[in-house]
């Protein structure tokens, strides 16, 4: 279940841009306009649905009927090219495939519970086959030559309804008999609104925005960027495998996620955040200087970075947001936190990055050094304010609960 989960998202999020810049002709701002519908959906259908789950509807029936008419969806914006058409596909598909990443992780934890298996240490095992399953997708498109195909969208498509029909095959996810049940506001994270009376808490959660806006960068424009190439190095690796290339991202995802409680103990929350911030500008530094000739390590070495990037900002905020909510508000926490990475910082990230790279566009031909250097600049911007203005002191025996 996780695996195919997530081979229906990697199928077309990194390759999808270039899809749509190269053979459909969208501007800059269309593709990040279509990427943004994301945020959009997440914004409230995660909450919508939850609630759903909680009350009526068997989770696992929720999540197999959501890759159903994803499925439908996505099998039709494959035949669209118009882009007033396929926002309107993207933003539906967005708001059934969204909340399947919470209730992946419901269902999970129902069986898991259930059969009586500790969910501690059974389930991060089972989640690494979701980040598998998304780099397979990723080089199934490549190396079949689909990156810059609607083919991307059927694979993507047939994997959603193999899912879908899975789902109902899994042992059964009833609401829960709950006396106190939690409003659409508690789901979508508001109840922890409480958390901005701290003025540390508010400069954490807008960078956490801030941060969750970079993250929707190199999704939106990455395979586009490796394209742009085949006039310069048309022979080379990172041109014709794009989407093989960027996979090191995910996979140095992997990897960095069990350095986080080292790193968290040792130099706590404010560190690591501003390591993250860092990372992001080397991030989109070295993809400005980079090539997929001479320059292919440059590239290669953003990838690693992007391990860093991600996981310090989003795994680690997790964890910092677990350990300053109350536990009567701790769901209402994480949503909030989902809230305003996936959500609002989705969606600034996927409608800004697209305004930039058209205005470094003439003629159709785009600037991606200056692209990647205003990213850059961006990020380090952020982390010259950042270590002023979010006021944390580390105490390492207060992140013991990390190493359980």
């Amino acid at each position: 279940m996780n695996f195919l989960e997530f081979f229906v998202w990697g199928s077309w999020l990194i390759s999808m841009g270039g899809y749509m810049i190269v053979t459909l002709g969208f501007t800059g701002m269309q593709v990040g306009s279509i990427y943004a519908t994301m945020g959009i959906a997440s914004l409230f259908m995660p909450a919508l649905l939850g609630i759903v789950a909680d009350r009526w509807v068997n989770a696992e029936r929720l999540f197999g009927l959501c890759h159903l008419i994803g499925a439908g969806l996505l099998v039709w914006a494959s035949t669209v090219t118009d882009y007033q058409t396929l926002y309107v596909i993207m933003l539906l598909n967005a708001m059934v495939y969204m909340p399947t990443i919470a209730l992946n992780n419901t269902v999970s934890y129902a069986v898991l519970k259930k059969e009586g298996i500790d969910i501690i240490k059974v389930f991060p095992p089972i989640r690494v086959w979701g980040t598998v399953g998304f780099i397979a997708a990723m080089w199934t498109v490549d190396l079949a030559g689909w990156n810059l195909s609607a083919m991307q969208l059927y694979i993507s498509a047939g994997s959603a309804l193999l899912l879908g029909l899975y789902a109902f095959t899994i042992p059964a996810c009833p609401p829960s008999r709950v006396t106190k049940q939690r409003t659409f506001l508690s789901s979508m994270g508001l109840d922890a609104l409480v958390l901005f009376k701290s003025n540390r808490m508010i400069v954490f959660f807008t960078f956490a925005m801030l941060l969750g806006a970079a993250l929707q960068i190199t999704n939106t424009f990455g395979s586009t960027f490796l394209d742009d190439f085949k006039v310069t190095h048309p022979d080379t690796f990172g041109v014709k495998h794009p989407n093989l290339l960027l996979s090191i991202s995910q996979i140095s995802e992997t990897l960095f996620i069990l350095t986080i409680p080292f790193f968290l103990k040792r130099y706590g929350i404010k560190k690591v955040m501003l390591i993250s911030i860092f990372a992001w500008m080397f991030r989109f530094g070295l993809f400005g200087i980079g090539n997929p000739g001479d320059g292919l390590y440059l590239l290669v070495l953003s990838m690693i970075i992007y391990g860093m990037a991600f996981d310090f900002f989003n795994i680690s905020g997790s964890l910092f947001v677990q350990k300053e909510a109350d536990p009567s508000i701790m769901a209402s926490a994480q949503g909030l936190f989902m809230l305003m990475t996936n959500g609002i910082g989705a969606f600034i990230g996927g409608t800004l990055s697209g305004w930039v790279v058209d205005y470094f566009t003439v003629d159709g031909i785009r600037n991606w050094q200056n692209i990647w250097f205003t990213f850059a600049g961006y990020a380090l911007v952020l982390a010259i304010i950042f270590p002023f203005v979010f006021k944390y002191k580390h105490n390492p025996d207060e992140v013991s609960v990390i190493q359980h």
